[in-house]
């Protein structure tokens, strides 16, 4: 009868500090958004901008066309690299993958029927390199690539796309969202 009242015991310290660890996340996680406010309202400035923890993006391609992150959120002047795999298998030459972001305004659509048709350039047609503020180059499979950019300090959308053989065009984009 002790040991089953010892055991009880037990349990019911175990179920007790189990419920502590289960809602002790909560409260960082609620107070997460409350720090992130202030700095999303914030004036933009470069001291602010300096204190930003670095933002890193891992996205991942195949040979289905589309990337694993199509949507970014970061800070205005805060520091972003973006790290691009291309998990596929097919050959570069039909089936590469590249990572572009554009300025804001700037027209995907124009933007990615312009390159598709400039692969000597590997898909990043010069004519149109004042449109662009980050840049991977075209992958082949297994390949990766990275680019590390201040985020630009104008809140607002700036879409990014893979600009190969006209990929964007079957969904391969995705959106920064500045704010």
């Amino acid at each position: 009868m002790k040991t089953k009242s010892n055991l009880l015991v037990l349990i019911s310290i175990f179920a007790v500090g189990g419920l502590q660890a289960q809602t002790a996340p909560a409260t960082p996680a609620a107070a997460t958004p409350a720090a992130a406010a202030p700095a999303a309202s914030a004036p933009v400035a470069t001291p602010a901008a300096a204190a930003l923890p670095p933002l890193k993006v891992a996205i991942t391609t195949n040979d289905m066309m589309s990337f694993s992150v199509t949507k970014i959120e970061a800070h205005p002047g805060q520091t972003i690299t973006v790290t691009l795999k291309n998990n596929g298998t097919l050959p570069k030459t039909v089936m590469g993958h590249n990572w572009i972001l554009l300025k804001a305004g700037a027209n995907m659509t124009a933007y990615a029927a312009t390159a598709a048709s400039a692969k000597a350039e590997n898909f990043q047609p010069k004519a149109l390199a004042d449109q662009v503020l980050a840049a991977i180059p075209m992958l082949g499979a297994k390949e990766s690539g990275e680019v590390t950019f201040t985020c630009p300090t104008e809140p607002g959308n700036y879409t990014y796309l893979c600009s190969c053989y006209g990929h964007s065009m079957a969904g391969m984009k995705g959106v920064l969202i500045v704010k």
